[in-house]
């Protein structure tokens, strides 16, 4: 049996049954018609709540958009702070250092006391013991040897004169172009002649 007849044979069994019992058969057809109003009703329920979820799925997504947005954002603003941070450490290690040079400086112009403590010990040293000694030495040696030095001259040259018993001899020595032998025996030789004439 196909389809088609078992489609004619259930409008048969139906027409028999609605011509028997029509009473029946409104019932059915109420029922019948309340089934589909909720059936209706209940799809456009569902359809609702279909669309509420989606809704509901694209509210989500976007917010979870932004907080990763915003979550990025956050991560390059704690990038960018930590490397101020590593910025601002390494100028506090230049700034304590330079902090140790200064305080150490200032210690050592604070110290100088001590410092020209010892410079005026060692110049009144001088004034009192090396000068005075250093006179003494330096008439003693015109004393003996009747030369007199010019000390404003250059540093390789030797100016100066002899004092002997008749006439004073200029001395002009380069000591750049003579060997201190050749410097000691030509003064010697001029204070050899004074000894030698007395």
């Amino acid at each position: 049996m196909d389809k088609f007849e078992e489609f004619q044979e259930s409008l048969d069994t139906l027409l028999e049954f609605s011509s028997s019992q029509p009473e029946s058969l409104t019932r059915v057809r109420k029922e019948q018609c309340a089934f589909f109003d909720r059936n209706r009703e209940t799809k456009g329920t569902v359809t609702q709540i279909l669309k509420d979820m989606v809704q509901q799925e694209e509210c989500v997504v976007h917010r979870l958009a932004a907080i990763e947005e915003k979550k990025m954002m956050q991560s390059k603003t704690l990038e960018s702070l930590d490397e101020q941070l590593r910025q601002c450490t390494a100028k506090n290690q230049l700034l304590d250092s330079e902090l140790q040079y200064l305080q150490s400086e200032l210690e050592r112009l604070r110290s100088p006391d001590n410092e020209l403590t010892t410079l005026q010990k060692e110049v009144e040293e001088d004034t009192t013991e090396v000068i005075p000694s250093t006179i003494h030495v330096v008439k003693l040696y015109h004393a003996i040897t009747r030369i007199k030095w010019e000390y404003d001259t250059k540093p390789h040259i030797l100016k100066g004169a002899h004092y002997g018993q008749d006439l004073a001899t200029p001395i002009h020595i380069d000591t750049s172009v003579k060997s201190e032998s050749d410097i000691a025996d030509q003064l010697w030789s001029l204070v050899g002649n004074d000894c030698s004439s007395t």
